[in-house]
């Protein structure tokens, strides 16, 4: 089913809808056909954060992850978007010790916790906050795992130019099926360089990691490393209080998924071997959290045990200051054709 008008997600307050989202989203299979569609399946966006496990591709293929011992659980990390949290930045410093390296090698910036309850802790215990804490410190462990591993320069791993940066958007037009060389580029949020690419690209990347058989023989043993160890450890990913762990831990290993900024959202469905991308065109993540877990839950990716615990991502309760129930976020009626 292809719907050219793009879903909406509706913020209701009591007996009136107050606020609209409009969102693009796909699912696709291994071979770019389109499963279902809402909106512009083609529109450029910059997929930022959504596509860490896609970057975490060459920490495998290169043989760094072996080179490192990585364990699954920093396979996950590899892929995380975290909360900062202290068992996130131990993960990272653990890593580095082994490499002989500290956080001040990562270029990535350290931060408070972007969740409020390790926020809180960080500042009740005062605790030193250093680059390991930065939400893609484990993407950047794995950047700096790659270099080391292939004899490459440790320092500006992060400019445009550095062998790691260029391997990544090799990758990307890889498993998108596109061409990048005059996509649009800026600067993400921890430094790295970041490319346009189609939302349709992002999906059939997607499914590429959920299927892999039609890959070379490395990259889909990278592909299904990395898909089983998101599966497998969701804290690491993400952590507390995130819908990613929330979602991955009641899937059960029937799908992965990856938030990005600017209301962007991956899903890599290993059950059907699909590949699912989510935009939303305002940049808000509560829309895109929403119509991600309606469009698994289409796909048979949420039995009936799940939906009654993820049932808060399927229609989000708007609470007020005392807690009271004010309304819902939900996609509007008739979007599933």
């Amino acid at each position: 089913m292809i719907d050219k008008n793009p879903l909406i997600v509706e913020v209701t307050r009591g007996g009136m809808v107050e606020s609209r989202h409009r969102v693009h989203a796909l699912v696709c299979d291994a071979r770019g056909s389109v499963v279902h569609g809402w909106g512009d399946l083609d529109m450029s966006i910059y997929p930022r954060s959504a596509i860490k496990p896609l970057q975490a591709l060459p920490f495998i293929e290169t043989g760094a992850a072996d080179a490192v011992s990585a364990s699954t659980q920093e396979l996950a990390f590899a892929c995380a978007s975290h909360n900062g949290e202290t068992h996130h930045a131990q993960l990272a410093n653990t890593w580095l010790a082994r490499l002989g390296l500290t956080h001040e090698d990562l270029e990535c910036v350290g931060h408070y916790s972007h969740e409020e309850t390790s926020l809180y802790a960080q500042l009740r215990d005062h605790q030193v906050i250093t680059n390991a804490h930065n939400n893609c410190s484990g993407k950047h462990c794995g950047f700096l795992s790659t270099a080391h591993h292939c004899a490459e320069p440790l320092q500006n791993y992060i400019a445009p130019e550095h062998p790691v940066q260029q391997r990544l958007i090799q990758v990307l037009g890889e498993m998108g099926d596109c061409d990048l060389s005059n996509s649009p580029t800026g600067i993400d949020g921890c430094g790295i360089p970041v490319i346009a690419m189609p939302l349709s690209a992002l999906a059939l990347a997607s499914a590429r990691m959920a299927a892999p058989d039609g890959l070379t023989i490395a990259r889909a043993q990278a592909s299904r490393r990395l898909t089983a160890a998101m599966a497998a450890h969701p804290y690491n990913v993400a952590g507390q209080n995130r819908f990613d762990t929330h979602l991955m831990t009641v899937g059960k290993g029937r799908f992965v998924t990856k938030t990005g900024a600017e209301g962007v959202h991956v899903g890599i469905f290993l059950k059907s071997g699909y590949g699912i991308a989510v935009k939303c065109e305002d940049g808000t993540k509560r829309a895109t959290d929403v119509a991600t877990a309606n469009i698994l839950d289409l796909l048979g990716g949420l039995d009936e045990a799940a939906q009654v615990t993820v049932v808060a991502h399927l229609a989000t309760p708007v609470k007020n200051a005392a807690g009271l129930v004010a309304g819902e976020i939900r996609l509007a009626d008739g979007w599933r054709g």
